[in-house]
C-alpha cells in the first residue's frame, strides 16, 4: 500500500473547497514564500518542534538524544542545536509535557482513509469531501494519487490544494481523480513572483492553462500580502488573468494573516517578511473584491471577515 508523508489531518475543515471536509496536509514543498502559514511543511523530513514555555527542565530528553543535540541553558532549560538535530524523533516520547514534538509522520493510504471516512455522514450532508493540501501535495505525486484514487472509490468529492509548481505529468495524473482544484497564485510579477516565492511563474502559469483547457473545475486563490502584492499593478494583473482564462470558476482573495509567525521559534525558523507587514482590515479587503469584481473577476469565497478577526 502507498505510503506518504504527512503532518496533520484536520477534521471540519470549513475553508478549503465546499462543505465540510477533512484536509490532509503533506509534507514537502518546493516553494519558500516569504508569508508561508506553514512552515514546518517545508523541508520533507520530520521537522522537531521544541517549545520552551512547556519545558521543565527535567532533563529527561538529553541522554536518549543519539545526536547529543540537546543541551540545558542556565536555567536548566533544553537547547536544541538544529545542526546536529536529525529528526529522529526519540526525544519526544520522553516529553511528558510535551515541549518536544516530533511533526512529520509516514502514514499509508489505509490509515489515512480511516480518519477521513469518519465524518462521511457530514460530507454527504454538507457537500464536503477530503481535500489535501500542505506543503505541496504534487511534491508526493504518487502517494496523492493514490490517496485520492481510494477516495472516489469510496464516493468523496476530492479538493488539492496546490501551488501548481511540479512538471505536467504529476498534475496530469491527478485531473481525472480531482473534483476541484484549489490552485494558489501568488505574484503576476515574474521578478517579484521569484522574489517572494523563491521560483519563476512559468511552470505554475503553464500547469493552469493546461488544467484550464482540460476542463477542470479550478478556483484561483490569490493570497494579498500588504507592502508586497497587495498593489494595483498586481490586481490588475489578476483581471488579466482571468480574461485569459474564462472557464475558471473564480477568484479567492486570501488576505494575510499573521499567526503563523508563532510556529517560526518553534522550529528555529527566520522569515526575511518585516514585523511591520500587518492584516489588512475588513474594509480594505472589500476594497479589493470591489475593484476585481468591477473589471469583470468572478469572485468566490470570502476568508476576509476571518482575516480581520485574526488581525
Amino acid at each position: 500500500m502507498a505510503t506518504g508523508r504527512i503532518f496533520d489531518i484536520q477534521r471540519f475543515s470549513l475553508h478549503d473547497g465546499p462543505g465540510i471536509r477533512t484536509t490532509v496536509f503533506l509534507k514537502g514543498c518546493p516553494l519558500r514564500c516569504l508569508w508561508c502559514g506553514n512552515p514546518e511543511s517545508i523541508p520533507s523530513e520530520p521537522s522537531l518542534s521544541y517549545q520552551p514555555d512547556r519545558c521543565i527542565a527535567c532533563g529527561a530528553c538529553l541522554p536518549v538524544c543519539p545526536e547529543k543535540a540537546l543541551s540545558t541553558d542556565a536555567a536548566g532549560k533544553v537547547r536544541v542545536d538544529r545542526q546536529r538535530c536529525t529528526g529522529c524523533g526519540v526525544c519526544p516520547p520522553v516529553c511528558d509535557p510535551h515541549a518536544l514534538e516530533l511533526v512529520g509522520r509516514e502514514v499509508t493510504v489505509g490509515e489515512v482513509l480511516d480518519v477521513v471516512l469518519r465524518d462521511r455522514e457530514y460530507y454527504r450532508a454538507s457537500g464536503g469531501g477530503l481535500t489535501l493540501s500542505g506543503g505541496e501535495p504534487l511534491f508526493q505525486p504518487a502517494f496523492a494519487a493514490a490517496l485520492l484514487a481510494a477516495a472516489k472509490e469510496r464516493g468523496l468529492h476530492c479538493c488539492v490544494e496546490t501551488s501548481g509548481y511540479a512538471l505536467w505529468g504529476a498534475v496530469r495524473d491527478l485531473v481525472p481523480l480531482v473534483d476541484l482544484w484549489l490552485f494558489d497564485f501568488k505574484e503576476t510579477n515574474r521578478h517579484l513572483h521569484e522574489k517572494y516565492v523563491g521560483k519563476p511563474p512559468d511552470l505554475i502559469l503553464a500547469n493552469l492553462r493546461q488544467l484550464h483547457d482540460a476542463g477542470a473545475k479550478i478556483i484561483v486563490r490569490c493570497p494579498l500580502i500588504p507592502q508586497h502584492n497587495a498593489r494595483p499593478e498586481h490586481l490588475d494583473g489578476i483581471v488579466a488573468l482571468s480574461r485569459q482564462l474564462p472557464k475558471l470558476d473564480g477568484f479567492e482573495l486570501l488576505p494575510y494573516y499573521d499567526l503563523w509567525r508563532a510556529k517560526l521559534a518553534r522550529f528555529s525558523l527566520q522569515t526575511e517578511l518585516p514585523d511591520t507587514v500587518k492584516p489588512p482590515d475588513r474594509d480594505t479587503v472589500d476594497g479589493w473584491n470591489a475593484y476585481l469584481q468591477r473589471h469583470g473577476v468572478r469572485i468566490v469565497g470570502d476568508r476576509a471577515a476571518e482575516s480581520a478577526r485574526s488581525g
